[in-house]
Protein backbone atom coordinates (compact mmCIF):
# COMPACT_ATOMS: atom_id res chain seq x y z
CA UNK A 1 0.00 0.00 0.00
CA UNK A 2 1.07 3.41 -0.75
CA UNK A 3 2.24 5.39 1.75
CA UNK A 4 2.25 8.94 3.00
CA UNK A 5 5.06 11.29 4.29
CA UNK A 6 3.47 13.76 6.67
CA UNK A 7 4.04 16.76 7.15
CA UNK A 8 4.51 16.48 11.11
CA UNK A 9 3.30 19.08 13.30
CA UNK A 10 3.55 19.65 17.00
CA UNK A 11 1.04 21.78 18.88
CA UNK A 12 2.18 22.44 22.59
CA UNK A 13 -0.77 23.81 24.38
CA UNK A 14 -0.29 25.68 27.76
CA UNK A 15 -3.38 27.23 29.73
CA UNK A 16 -3.88 31.21 29.39
CA UNK A 17 -7.10 31.10 31.53
CA UNK A 18 -9.86 29.98 29.61
CA UNK A 19 -7.87 30.17 26.83
CA UNK A 20 -4.87 27.44 24.91
CA UNK A 21 -1.81 29.35 22.87
CA UNK A 22 -0.74 26.95 20.01
CA UNK A 23 3.33 26.34 19.80
CA UNK A 24 3.96 24.87 16.52
CA UNK A 25 7.05 23.23 15.57
CA UNK A 26 7.02 21.94 11.95
CA UNK A 27 9.70 19.89 10.14
CA UNK A 28 10.37 20.16 6.45
CA UNK A 29 9.18 16.76 5.55
CA UNK A 30 7.44 16.28 2.05
CA UNK A 31 4.66 15.11 0.74
CA UNK A 32 5.92 12.29 -1.85
CA UNK A 33 2.41 12.28 -3.38
CA UNK A 34 2.07 16.27 -5.02
CA UNK A 35 -1.70 15.64 -5.54
CA UNK A 36 -2.17 15.24 -2.26
CA UNK A 37 -1.57 18.18 0.22
CA UNK A 38 0.74 17.60 3.33
CA UNK A 39 -1.47 16.71 6.27
CA UNK A 40 -0.20 18.66 10.00
CA UNK A 41 0.13 16.41 13.11
CA UNK A 42 -0.30 17.59 16.80
CA UNK A 43 -1.62 16.16 20.01
CA UNK A 44 -4.88 17.68 22.12
CA UNK A 45 -5.44 17.09 25.80
CA UNK A 46 -8.55 14.76 26.67
CA UNK A 47 -11.19 17.04 28.27
CA UNK A 48 -12.20 13.17 29.93
CA UNK A 49 -8.36 12.12 31.42
CA UNK A 50 -6.41 14.58 29.90
CA UNK A 51 -4.63 11.90 28.09
CA UNK A 52 -2.61 13.13 24.88
CA UNK A 53 -4.92 12.50 21.14
CA UNK A 54 -3.28 13.44 18.25
CA UNK A 55 -4.87 14.46 14.76
CA UNK A 56 -4.06 14.38 11.04
CA UNK A 57 -5.30 17.80 9.78
CA UNK A 58 -5.52 19.64 6.88
CA UNK A 59 -6.91 23.26 6.04
CA UNK A 60 -6.96 25.00 3.08
CA UNK A 61 -4.82 28.49 3.73
CA UNK A 62 -8.45 30.85 3.32
CA UNK A 63 -9.62 28.93 6.16
CA UNK A 64 -8.54 31.37 8.60
CA UNK A 65 -10.38 34.16 7.12
CA UNK A 66 -13.33 32.15 5.38
CA UNK A 67 -16.48 29.85 6.60
CA UNK A 68 -14.79 26.47 5.62
CA UNK A 69 -16.60 23.31 5.90
CA UNK A 70 -15.11 20.86 7.99
CA UNK A 71 -14.98 16.94 6.91
CA UNK A 72 -13.93 14.85 10.10
CA UNK A 73 -13.12 10.96 8.65
CA UNK A 74 -12.86 8.14 11.12
CA UNK A 75 -10.19 5.75 10.65
CA UNK A 76 -11.14 1.87 10.54
CA UNK A 77 -11.28 -0.32 12.89
CA UNK A 78 -7.93 -2.45 13.38
CA UNK A 79 -6.13 0.85 12.45
CA UNK A 80 -5.55 4.17 13.88
CA UNK A 81 -4.75 8.40 12.76
CA UNK A 82 -1.68 7.10 10.68
CA UNK A 83 -3.79 5.12 8.43
CA UNK A 84 -3.97 5.86 5.26
CA UNK A 85 -7.01 7.25 3.79
CA UNK A 86 -5.37 9.66 0.73
CA UNK A 87 -8.32 8.98 -1.76
CA UNK A 88 -10.15 10.91 1.49
CA UNK A 89 -7.88 13.62 2.21
CA UNK A 90 -7.90 13.98 -1.81
CA UNK A 91 -11.79 14.50 -2.08
CA UNK A 92 -11.57 16.68 0.60
CA UNK A 93 -8.61 19.15 -0.52
CA UNK A 94 -10.31 19.35 -4.23
CA UNK A 95 -13.45 20.56 -2.04
CA UNK A 96 -11.42 22.96 -0.29
CA UNK A 97 -12.67 21.59 3.27
CA UNK A 98 -10.80 21.17 5.90
CA UNK A 99 -9.37 17.35 6.49
CA UNK A 100 -9.45 16.15 10.26
CA UNK A 101 -8.30 12.96 11.14
CA UNK A 102 -8.14 12.17 14.69
CA UNK A 103 -7.15 9.09 16.84
CA UNK A 104 -9.73 8.23 19.10
CA UNK A 105 -7.94 5.86 21.09
CA UNK A 106 -6.83 3.91 18.04
CA UNK A 107 -7.21 0.34 17.43
CA UNK A 108 -10.31 -1.18 18.64
CA UNK A 109 -8.22 -3.43 20.79
CA UNK A 110 -8.42 -1.87 24.32
CA UNK A 111 -11.55 -0.57 26.93
CA UNK A 112 -10.70 2.58 26.14
CA UNK A 113 -10.87 1.63 22.20
CA UNK A 114 -13.75 0.71 20.00
CA UNK A 115 -16.62 3.84 20.80
CA UNK A 116 -15.98 4.56 24.42
CA UNK A 117 -16.79 7.66 26.24
CA UNK A 118 -13.43 8.48 26.14
CA UNK A 119 -13.07 7.58 22.17
CA UNK A 120 -16.64 9.88 21.61
CA UNK A 121 -15.61 12.73 23.89
CA UNK A 122 -11.84 12.37 21.84
CA UNK A 123 -13.31 13.42 18.38
CA UNK A 124 -15.86 16.44 19.81
CA UNK A 125 -12.62 17.74 21.24
CA UNK A 126 -10.60 17.11 18.07
CA UNK A 127 -14.01 18.97 16.80
CA UNK A 128 -14.01 21.72 19.00
CA UNK A 129 -10.22 22.87 18.78
CA UNK A 130 -10.26 22.50 15.02
CA UNK A 131 -12.95 25.22 15.07
CA UNK A 132 -10.72 27.57 17.38
CA UNK A 133 -7.81 27.03 15.00
CA UNK A 134 -9.87 28.24 11.85
CA UNK A 135 -13.12 29.67 10.63
CA UNK A 136 -15.32 26.28 10.55
CA UNK A 137 -18.75 26.58 9.41
CA UNK A 138 -20.91 25.76 11.60
CA UNK A 139 -23.91 24.54 8.87
CA UNK A 140 -21.27 22.29 7.17
CA UNK A 141 -19.35 20.01 10.11
CA UNK A 142 -19.61 16.78 8.29
CA UNK A 143 -18.20 13.51 9.52
CA UNK A 144 -17.55 10.06 7.77
CA UNK A 145 -16.22 7.36 7.80
CA UNK A 146 -15.70 3.07 6.65
CA UNK A 147 -15.70 -0.35 8.54
CA UNK A 148 -14.70 0.63 11.83
CA UNK A 149 -14.69 4.08 11.21
CA UNK A 150 -18.49 3.86 9.64
CA UNK A 151 -19.54 1.92 13.26
CA UNK A 152 -18.24 4.83 14.91
CA UNK A 153 -19.97 7.62 12.40
CA UNK A 154 -23.45 5.98 13.25
CA UNK A 155 -22.20 5.79 17.26
CA UNK A 156 -21.36 9.61 17.22
CA UNK A 157 -25.01 9.70 15.19
CA UNK A 158 -26.69 8.44 17.77
CA UNK A 159 -24.86 9.63 20.97
CA UNK A 160 -24.57 13.10 19.50
CA UNK A 161 -26.65 14.23 16.56
CA UNK A 162 -26.68 18.09 17.21
CA UNK A 163 -22.45 18.10 16.96
CA UNK A 164 -22.70 17.35 12.84
CA UNK A 165 -25.01 18.87 9.75
CA UNK A 166 -24.42 15.29 8.19
CA UNK A 167 -22.79 11.87 8.23
CA UNK A 168 -21.51 9.67 5.73
CA UNK A 169 -21.35 5.79 7.33
CA UNK A 170 -19.73 2.91 4.69
CA UNK A 171 -20.00 -0.45 5.92
CA UNK A 172 -19.78 -0.38 9.44
CA UNK A 173 -20.85 -3.02 12.25
CA UNK A 174 -23.73 -1.80 14.06
CA UNK A 175 -24.90 -4.32 16.12
CA UNK A 176 -21.57 -5.33 18.47
CA UNK A 177 -23.14 -8.73 20.30
CA UNK A 178 -24.44 -9.66 16.87
CA UNK A 179 -21.13 -8.68 15.03
CA UNK A 180 -19.24 -11.41 17.70
CA UNK A 181 -21.50 -13.93 16.65
CA UNK A 182 -20.90 -13.92 13.40
CA UNK A 183 -17.50 -13.73 13.94
CA UNK A 184 -17.53 -16.69 16.37
CA UNK A 185 -17.05 -20.49 15.01
CA UNK A 186 -18.01 -23.41 16.99
CA UNK A 187 -17.34 -21.77 20.57
CA UNK A 188 -14.14 -19.94 18.80
CA UNK A 189 -13.67 -16.35 18.41
CA UNK A 190 -11.85 -15.27 15.29
CA UNK A 191 -9.75 -11.71 14.99
CA UNK A 192 -12.81 -9.72 15.32
CA UNK A 193 -14.31 -11.02 18.41
CA UNK A 194 -11.53 -11.37 20.30
CA UNK A 195 -10.83 -7.56 19.09
CA UNK A 196 -14.25 -7.07 20.90
CA UNK A 197 -13.76 -8.97 23.84
CA UNK A 198 -10.72 -7.09 24.72
CA UNK A 199 -12.46 -3.90 24.17
CA UNK A 200 -15.33 -4.92 26.14
CA UNK A 201 -13.88 -7.04 28.79
CA UNK A 202 -15.52 -9.87 27.72
CA UNK A 203 -17.66 -11.69 25.45
CA UNK A 204 -21.78 -11.00 25.28
CA UNK A 205 -23.37 -12.48 28.49
CA UNK A 206 -20.35 -12.25 30.57
CA UNK A 207 -22.40 -9.98 32.73
CA UNK A 208 -25.19 -7.29 32.98
CA UNK A 209 -22.39 -4.60 33.06
CA UNK A 210 -20.54 -6.12 30.47
CA UNK A 211 -24.00 -5.98 28.28
CA UNK A 212 -24.41 -2.65 28.88
CA UNK A 213 -21.18 -1.60 27.28
CA UNK A 214 -22.43 -3.48 24.14
CA UNK A 215 -25.87 -1.76 24.16
CA UNK A 216 -23.37 1.44 24.89
CA UNK A 217 -21.09 0.83 21.90
CA UNK A 218 -23.65 -0.26 19.42
CA UNK A 219 -24.88 2.52 17.06
CA UNK A 220 -28.90 0.29 16.51
CA UNK A 221 -29.48 1.09 20.01
CA UNK A 222 -29.05 4.77 19.69
CA UNK A 223 -29.67 6.03 16.16
CA UNK A 224 -33.59 6.44 17.40
CA UNK A 225 -32.01 9.45 18.13
CA UNK A 226 -30.92 11.11 14.74
CA UNK A 227 -34.62 12.20 13.79
CA UNK A 228 -33.29 15.81 12.34
CA UNK A 229 -30.02 14.42 11.32
CA UNK A 230 -28.93 13.77 8.05
CA UNK A 231 -27.19 10.11 7.98
CA UNK A 232 -26.32 8.56 5.05
CA UNK A 233 -25.81 4.49 5.13
CA UNK A 234 -23.83 3.03 2.29
CA UNK A 235 -23.08 -1.04 1.76
CA UNK A 236 -21.80 -3.05 -0.54
CA UNK A 237 -24.36 -6.46 -0.84
CA UNK A 238 -21.42 -9.32 -1.17
CA UNK A 239 -20.01 -7.75 2.57
CA UNK A 240 -20.94 -10.57 4.58
CA UNK A 241 -19.99 -13.09 2.14
CA UNK A 242 -16.72 -11.03 0.91
CA UNK A 243 -16.21 -8.56 3.45
CA UNK A 244 -15.79 -8.53 7.33
CA UNK A 245 -19.34 -6.90 7.93
CA UNK A 246 -22.87 -8.50 6.94
CA UNK A 247 -25.03 -5.94 4.92
CA UNK A 248 -27.67 -6.65 7.37
CA UNK A 249 -26.12 -4.44 9.99
CA UNK A 250 -26.48 -1.24 7.62
CA UNK A 251 -29.96 -2.08 7.45
CA UNK A 252 -30.77 -2.51 11.06
CA UNK A 253 -29.18 0.94 11.75
CA UNK A 254 -31.50 2.71 8.95
CA UNK A 255 -34.41 0.91 10.56
CA UNK A 256 -33.67 2.28 14.07
CA UNK A 257 -33.68 5.97 12.45
CA UNK A 258 -37.30 4.73 11.03
CA UNK A 259 -38.33 4.17 14.34
CA UNK A 260 -37.25 7.00 15.95
CA UNK A 261 -39.52 8.88 13.05
CA UNK A 262 -42.13 6.63 13.40
CA UNK A 263 -41.43 5.23 9.02
CA UNK A 264 -41.96 2.41 7.84
CA UNK A 265 -38.49 0.23 8.15
CA UNK A 266 -37.21 -2.31 5.99
CA UNK A 267 -38.81 -5.46 6.40
CA UNK A 268 -37.23 -8.80 7.87
CA UNK A 269 -38.48 -10.85 4.48
CA UNK A 270 -36.28 -7.68 2.47
CA UNK A 271 -33.17 -8.12 4.85
CA UNK A 272 -32.83 -11.91 4.72
CA UNK A 273 -33.18 -11.61 0.68
CA UNK A 274 -30.71 -8.82 0.22
CA UNK A 275 -28.21 -11.09 2.43
CA UNK A 276 -29.06 -13.95 1.54
CA UNK A 277 -29.46 -13.57 -2.48
CA UNK A 278 -28.36 -10.40 -2.79
CA UNK A 279 -31.22 -8.56 -4.21
CA UNK A 280 -35.07 -8.08 -3.84
CA UNK A 281 -37.88 -10.17 -5.37
CA UNK A 282 -39.73 -7.05 -5.70
CA UNK A 283 -37.58 -4.11 -5.48
CA UNK A 284 -39.40 -0.86 -5.47
CA UNK A 285 -38.80 2.34 -8.11
CA UNK A 286 -36.75 3.93 -5.62
CA UNK A 287 -34.84 0.56 -5.23
CA UNK A 288 -34.15 0.84 -8.99
CA UNK A 289 -32.99 4.24 -8.81
CA UNK A 290 -29.12 5.19 -10.57
CA UNK A 291 -26.70 7.17 -8.53
CA UNK A 292 -23.92 8.59 -11.22
CA UNK A 293 -21.48 9.75 -8.57
CA UNK A 294 -21.84 6.47 -6.96
CA UNK A 295 -21.24 4.24 -10.60
CA UNK A 296 -22.71 0.97 -9.29
CA UNK A 297 -26.08 -0.97 -9.78
CA UNK A 298 -28.21 -0.19 -7.08
CA UNK A 299 -30.36 -3.14 -5.14
CA UNK A 300 -32.00 -0.83 -2.29
CA UNK A 301 -32.45 2.76 -1.57
CA UNK A 302 -34.84 3.80 1.26
CA UNK A 303 -35.03 7.83 2.48
CA UNK A 304 -36.71 7.86 6.28
CA UNK A 305 -36.65 12.05 7.28
CA UNK A 306 -33.58 13.36 5.69
CA UNK A 307 -31.76 10.00 5.95
CA UNK A 308 -30.98 7.44 2.96
CA UNK A 309 -29.54 3.67 2.72
CA UNK A 310 -27.93 2.36 -0.10
CA UNK A 311 -27.44 -0.82 -0.94
CA UNK A 312 -24.97 -1.39 -4.25
CA UNK A 313 -23.28 -3.80 -6.14
CA UNK A 314 -19.88 -4.15 -4.27
CA UNK A 315 -18.44 -5.34 -1.05
CA UNK A 316 -16.43 -4.18 1.77
CA UNK A 317 -15.33 -0.57 0.49
CA UNK A 318 -16.21 3.08 0.08
CA UNK A 319 -17.01 5.51 -2.66
CA UNK A 320 -15.43 8.92 -1.83
CA UNK A 321 -17.33 10.71 -4.86
CA UNK A 322 -20.52 9.15 -3.59
CA UNK A 323 -20.61 10.35 -0.10
CA UNK A 324 -19.22 13.88 -1.22
CA UNK A 325 -21.60 14.85 -3.28
CA UNK A 326 -24.48 13.81 -0.53
CA UNK A 327 -22.36 15.22 1.50
CA UNK A 328 -22.14 18.29 -0.59
CA UNK A 329 -26.01 18.61 -0.57
CA UNK A 330 -26.61 18.61 3.31
CA UNK A 331 -26.27 22.32 5.70
CA UNK A 332 -27.58 21.65 9.36
CA UNK A 333 -26.14 23.76 11.94
CA UNK A 334 -24.01 21.64 14.40
CA UNK A 335 -23.29 22.49 18.06
CA UNK A 336 -20.13 23.31 19.05
CA UNK A 337 -18.66 22.51 22.55
CA UNK A 338 -16.99 25.16 24.70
Amino acid sequence: MRKLAFLSLVICVFACGRGVWPCLLADDAVNADSALPATLQYDIPSSLDGKSQPVLAWAPDTATTRKTPLFVFLHSWSSDYTQDNSKWLKACAERGWIWLHPNFRGINQSPQACGSRFARQDILDAIDHACSLWQVDRQRIYLAGVSGGGHMSLLMAGHHPDRFSAISSWVGPTDLAAWHRFHTQDGKPGKYAKMIEKSLSGAPGTSPAIDAEYRDRSPVFHLHQATSLPVSIWAGVEDGHTGSVPVSHSLWAFNAICRGLGRPEISELEIQQLVRDRRLQQPTAEDRTEDGELGREIFLRRRAGPSVITVFDGGHESLPAAAMAWLSDQQRTATVGK
